[in-house]
């Protein structure tokens, strides 16, 4: 297998980062992309207003979704001490002895790699992929320090064409964000996740967005693989709502925070149910997969301040209710039927959904019902309530 080593601060990542990557990837013919934040540089201070460990690792875990086979590590943040390239390659060695290693760097590092710790060392261990910019002399300047490396150390060295570059430092895009500029240089997830952590001198008002400036925030939340099911819902809660009448900003907004705390684990999910007060049954309190409707609703009011219909919505959207909104129904079946949602069936309940709305509420539970059973899982007792009640609304 051969592996990109892509390390650095990433205070933020952004689309110069993703660039070269991708750029490299292609070049080398990369299997996996490894993105590793640094941890503390031996060479430099942190500058003022850097976002921590964290912060900047949770941005790479959300960037990472525009690169294919790509994985953030955080080993360099959990060593204590400076960190070198050197212990890094070491200890991905260690853990990849039969993988071809490829440590990828901008045209500075390359230029100076030999002034750093063990470069004998980096350039056993792995080899060089270095991005030329396009600076006048540069080219030059590159093959002289590819030979001396190549002679110095016995490097293997590859140059590599950026077609894509995006020349941008991550301190001037830290820069134009305290000056309200510089969006266009990050991806949606980053730019919200940046909002609603307030890096960098952003302020973002969270209490009074329009669905448009909620998007970005609320893919914040989310695991890549997860934020086109997030998009998908939204796209058809907005169908939904403009066929039946309901209220579409209030079903965008639902549909984006709807699944906010989703990827949260078992003991965090229910340290936000003892933080909110939220009362749990038996089964609630043994099922993952129903907690976070509960949770996600509890924040998106006190983060984003929604209103009680939107909350309520969220609330119920994984297990329903008898007697549910017109905002609580659009919502379940946009959760249900969104394009990206491909079961046996879902056809099916599209057409059904699309033709009477109580019609395909009740094709969805009694098919979720039947589904859970074939399993041997539990029923919540709200959903089998959810489907008695519009069972008994057609025998009436």
């Amino acid at each position: 297998m051969r592996i990109g080593i892509y390390g650095g601060a990433f205070d933020p990542i952004h689309r110069g980062h993703l660039a070269a990557a991708k750029a490299a990837s292609e070049a080398l013919g990369l299997d996996k992309l490894l993105l590793i934040p640094s941890g503390i540089s031996p060479h430099k201070a942190a500058p003022a207003g850097r976002a921590d460990g964290a912060d900047r690792l949770e941005m790479c875990r959300l960037a990472a979704g525009e690169l294919p086979g790509a994985e953030v590590l955080d080993l360099e943040l959990l060593r204590q001490g400076k960190s070198y390239t050197s212990d890094t390659l070491r200890q991905l060695h260690a853990q990849h002895p039969e993988d071809e290693l490829w440590f990828l760097m901008g045209s500075d590092m390359f230029l100076s790699l030999h002034q750093w710790h063990e470069p004998e060392v980096i350039t056993q261990l792995a080899g060089l992929a270095a991005f030329s910019r396009t600076r006048e002399g540069e080219d030059q300047e590159f093959l002289r320090q590819k030979a001396y490396l190549e002679e110095t150390y016995g490097a293997r060295i590859a140059l590599l064409p950026n077609p894509q570059v995006v020349e941008i430092s991550s301190t001037q895009v830290r820069g134009m964000l305290a000056d309200g500029k510089g969006r266009e240089y990050l991806t949606d997830p980053v730019w919200g996740y940046i909002q609603r952590r307030g890096l960098y001198g952003t302020a973002a008002d969270l209490k009074n967005l329009t669905p448009d400036q909620l998007r970005p925030i609320a893919l914040s939340f989310l695991k890549p693989k997860r934020m086109a099911h997030v998009l998908g819902t939204e796209q058809e809660a907005i169908r939904l709502a403009r066929q039946y009448g309901a209220d579409v900003t209030a079903a965008q907004i639902a549909a984006l925070l709807h699944d906010c705390t989703k990827k949260l684990t078992m003991e965090q999910q229910l340290a936000l149910c003892e933080h909110y007060g939220i009362p749990l049954d038996e089964l609630e309190k043994k099922a993952l997969k129903l907690l976070h409707a509960k949770t996600g609703a509890a924040v998106a009011r006190d983060l984003f301040g929604v209103s009680d219909e939107i909350y309520e919505a969220i609330y119920w959207h994984t297990t329903g209710k008898a007697n549910m909104t017109l905002l609580e129904k659009v919502l379940y079946l946009a959760d249900y039927v969104e394009p990206t949602r491909n079961f046996p069936g879902v056809e099916r309940l599209r057409e059904e959904v699309h033709r009477d709305l109580e019609d395909g509420l009740l094709m969805a539970l009694t098919d979720g019902i039947e589904d859970l059973k074939s399993m041997g899982n539990p029923v919540h007792h709200r959903t089998q309530e959810a489907r008695d009640y519009l069972l008994r609304g057609k025998e009436s």
